[in-house]
């Protein structure tokens, strides 16, 4: 699902916005350098109510087992969100990204180990 897009301002910086039913924001990236193998590709960053840049996420670059293309993957966070929001950035053939988001799926085979809450005869056990 699209939520928004980056592009390339004037000045050659890279800008965008997402919009979902509970975040709407404008960002930047700012790139990020280390030698690191690691690091992120860009930092997110915003302002805050009162003007202060802030970072809300990070951006790694990635490339498609499948086709061999390069995209970003990160997330953003805040103490004001209830839970980060995941994303990609796909380029496209204008050099801007499309935004997209995808509920993360949990993996095959994972089990969360066992609980007083989830077996009410867990403490019996004992």
């Amino acid at each position: 699902m699209n939520i928004g897009t980056i592009r390339a301002n004037d000045r050659g910086a890279l800008t965008g916005s997402i919009a979902t039913l509970t975040v709407a924001m404008s960002f930047a990236l700012r790139g990020v350098s280390s030698n690191h193998p690691n690091a992120p590709r860009y930092e997110i960053c915003t302002l805050s109510p009162a003007g202060a840049a802030v970072q809300v996420g990070a951006l790694w670059e990635q490339t498609s087992k499948t086709t061999g293309e390069c995209f970003l993957q990160g997330r953003i966070d805040d103490p004001s969100m209830t839970r980060p929001l995941a994303i990609s950035a796909f380029r496209q053939s204008d050099g801007s990204y499309n935004v997209a988001w995808l509920r993360p799926q949990r993996r095959s085979g994972f089990r969360v180990a066992a609980s007083a809450n989830d077996n009410p005869n867990y403490m019996d056990a004992a």
